[in-house]
């Protein structure tokens, strides 16, 4: 969907003008004392992992930091301790220090207590008395893209697009989930795309998500009735800091979720919930800005030289980075033709068929969107391939093969693997993503992937019993 111009970003100002220290006593302040604060570290599966601590030492969070095991980052998408990656109690299982991340100190609306959230990010003692980032931590990936590109003099400018469901609290009688519509209006399943009567059906719960996220802080923008039954989508704005873009999109898959327990459903944000409907995607939209914060893509000639080398780049990493923007075994059943998720290594103008689209708009507007992700994937790890890919495009001044036009299903271009191990398996052997994200963590990454996959392959389905019982 088109969206807007870039917002101001509150958070880059909340950075300048209250210093880290005083930022839990700003918050008091002005919103009363919490009688606990909720610190979230997102795990590398954009788990939040953390600890509820008490409102009367909350300021210590921002003084001494919070222990959490290193080890969190070495954590299956179940919560499990993968031994393999070698981080965990053969290295003593050592504590992390884990500082707020600033301006994400919030209160938390759908909480019955008084309640405030704060994000995290790990980082491990020097040996000399000080801290360092830590390597698994996904936000410094992200944040090493972002310098990367700054030393060019380019700026990422960021937008991201959630998609979800709205289930029903309880399993259907065939021990299924089941969408909220339709027996909440009546009627069979159905696809009723931006449909504005499913968005009235649940408008107190969707007003409810926009007004905590009004209160948080978080710059919401559309909200959609989508494709398929009880499903939406959230957009937000534009942010001239990825990093807060990144923290945005975490942060409302979360109050998402809460705003819809506190109404008796739930979100999901599984990839492909259910066969015979729309999988549910994150689509990130990203232009570059120059140091004057003019959009860069828009620039005449040099512009669109620019956003074809970086058009160009994305394909040419698509393969080796498509376990981060497809990191789970459901999320490969999302990527079938005909069903507005990519199949192909392609690109195009205004084309929802292609993974990388360019949509229209005026020169300022002029943007990537990059519509492989699953609603499921890491924000930061999503981003930060997505920035290493158009890095890689400037600087080596790729270009791409023509770009697509009508049904991208059905044309020849290099098919993005419907198979998760064929993606563990280039993610694990790239010497771009050795190069961009570095050689541990592309070896830590790619044994817990293949420790989920192994878990995945090891269970018998329900048709394999129906079939030969």
């Amino acid at each position: 969907m088109p969206l807007p111009e870039a917002v101001e970003d509150a958070t880059a100002a909340a950075r300048e003008t209250v210093p880290q220290i005083d930022e839990f006593g700003a918050y008091v302040a002005a919103n009363g004392a919490p009688e606990i604060v909720e610190v979230l570290l997102p795990d590398t599966h954009g788990v939040l992992r953390g600890k509820w601590i008490p409102g009367g030492a909350g300021g210590k969070i921002w003084g001494d930091g919070v222990a959490i095991p290193l080890s969190i980052f070495g954590l299956d998408i179940w919560g499990r301790e993968v031994e393999e990656t070698g981080i965990h109690i053969e290295t003593g299982d050592r504590d992390g220090i884990c500082r707020p991340v600033p301006g994400t100190l919030k209160p938390v609306p759908w909480s019955p207590r008084p309640a405030a959230q704060v994000m995290l990010s790990m980082y491990e003692p020097d040996g000399r008395g000080g801290e360092r980032p830590w390597d698994l931590d996904p936000r410094h990936k992200l944040e090493a893209q972002v310098n990367r590109l700054a030393a060019l003099g380019l700026f990422p400018c960021v937008a991201f697009e959630l998609e979800f469901y709205l289930l029903k609290p309880a399993p259907g009688p065939n021990g299924l989930p089941e969408p909220v519509f339709p027996a909440s209006v009546g009627g069979p399943a159905r696809q009723n795309m931006y449909s504005m009567s499913d968005l009235d059906a649940y408008a107190p719960l969707l007003h409810d998500v926009r007004e905590a996220a009004r209160i948080q802080g978080l710059p919401a923008d559309t909200v959609i009735s989508e494709a398929a039954p009880g499903q939406y989508e959230v957009n937000l704005y534009h942010r001239r800091d990825p990093m807060a873009a990144a923290d945005d999109a975490i942060l409302l898959r979360r109050l998402i979720d809460g705003v819809a327990r506190k109404h008796g459903v739930r979100a999901s944000f599984m990839a492909k919930p259910f066969l015979d409907f729309a999988g549910s995607g994150m689509h990130v939209h990203v232009s570059l800005t120059d140091g004057e914060g003019h959009n860069a893509f828009g620039a005449g000639e040099a512009g669109e030289r620019l956003l074809r080398q970086c058009a160009a780049g994305l394909l040419d990493t698509m393969a080796d980075t498509a376990v981060l923007y497809v990191p789970s075994y459901n999320g490969f059943r999302r990527l079938v033709p005909g069903s507005y998720a990519p199949t192909s290594i392609s690109w195009g103008f205004d084309n929802r068929a292609v993974a990388v689209r360019v949509p229209n708009g005026p020169p300022k507007a002029r943007r990537l969107e990059h519509r492989i992700a699953g609603a499921d994937a890491h924000p930061h790890l999503v981003l930060a391939a997505i920035l290493a890919g158009m890095l890689e495009g400037i600087e080596r001044a790729l270009e791409p093969p023509p770009p697509l036009t009508g049904n991208a299903y059905e044309q020849e271009a290099p098919h993005l693997s419907y198979d998760m191990g064929d993606a563990i398996r280039a993610f694990g052997r790239s010497d771009f993503v050795a190069r961009s994200f570095g050689a541990e963590y592309q070896r830590v990454f790619a044994i817990m992937k293949e420790a989920e996959l192994f878990a995945f392959e090891r269970r018998i389905n329900p048709l394999e019993y129906e079939t030969y019982l």
